[in-house]
């Protein structure tokens, strides 16, 4: 009998045991997995604009988990150098897809080191979509699309000028702020179009065309150095300021220079007088952007609101 009573005591005893230790259990993992979600989540990754295509320039902001004395990124195979902001408490840097890009979720790669001297790292998937451009039929004198022995000499020149120049860009940032329009006019034509020349010679618009006579005064678009200003074949009056970290505007087809090579430039500040020189069907502005390499929608651009 008194085994009895001990059974009857202690089974409902050890039946509540079991089932405290269980939710206890299931509390820790709760707890565990919800801790393990929050720090992830503490990586914020946004992009501006929000919705991405070939040819876009972009403005990444970063979030980290934790206070970091550094922060490098890679995307698209280009490594991108993040400054901080204190005033978001965040960190930006600007990248940009090339025309060639196809769609597709593409990830970027963060690395950071902490102020205790610890890496961290974190991974995101960007969706890029696929824009389609148009293509147009344009006329220009024949010496444009079939130049003669010396003109091609001279395109050769210029192409390793260009290279050159291209590869002396500044590593550190030297942009502040948004970009600004370099004249204040209508766009004639936009970025990425095809375009035929004479019904043989294809090129792709690789830039923004403003509608503007000739003498109308065209202004740096944000603060940098000027890395080229001379006369080219194709683009014919050419200023290219480099902002810094890769980040390269050019200015076309300009009838008159107001800075030199290796001038100090602010945004706004005026660099030349526009015309039609060079490869042009006339009189215009034409301005483009070139981030690592690739070429870029000024448009989308001048839109960016930057730190």
């Amino acid at each position: 009998m008194p085994n009895l009573i001990s059974v009857a005591v202690f089974k409902p005893i050890r039946e509540r045991l079991f089932h405290s230790v269980a939710l206890v259990a299931c509390v820790l993992l709760s707890l565990a997995a919800n801790l393990s979600a929050a720090t992830a989540a503490h990586w914020i990754v946004g992009n501006q604009p929000a919705r991405l295509v070939n040819g876009t320039p972009v403005l990444f902001r970063v979030t980290t988990p934790t206070p970091v004395r550094t922060l490098l990124g890679n995307w698209l195979g280009h490594e991108i150098a993040f400054s901080f902001d204190a005033s978001h408490k965040s960190w930006f840097a600007l990248a940009g897809i090339s025309l060639e890009t196809k769609r597709g979720a593409y990830p970027i790669q963060l690395h950071a080191e902490t102020f205790a001297g610890e890496a961290i790292s974190f991974e995101k998937k960007i969706l890029v979509q696929r824009q389609r451009y148009p293509r147009v039929l344009l006329k220009v004198p024949a010496r444009y699309t079939a130049p003669s022995a010396e003109e091609q000499r001279q395109i050769e020149q210029d192409k390793e000028t260009k290279a050159e120049a291209f590869r002396t860009l500044s590593p550190g940032r030297e942009w502040k702020g948004s970009f600004a329009p370099p004249v204040n006019a209508d766009i004639s034509d936009v970025f990425g179009v095809e375009r035929v020349f004479n019904g043989s010679v294809v090129s792709t618009h690789q830039g923004l065309d403003f509608r503007v006579p000739s003498g109308t005064s065209v202004a740096a678009v944000n603060s940098g150095h000027v890395l080229l200003a001379r006369p080219l074949f194709f683009e014919g009056n050419c200023v290219v300021i480099d902002h810094g970290q890769g980040l390269l505007t050019l200015y076309l087809h300009l009838s008159k220079f107001s800075v030199k090579e290796g001038d100090e430039v602010i945004k706004g500040q005026p660099i030349g007088l526009s015309g039609g020189t060079g490869r042009a069907t006339g009189p215009h502005l034409h301005l483009a952007v070139r981030w690592q390499g690739v070429y870029l929608d000024p448009a989308v651009m001048l839109k960016l609101k930057l730190p």
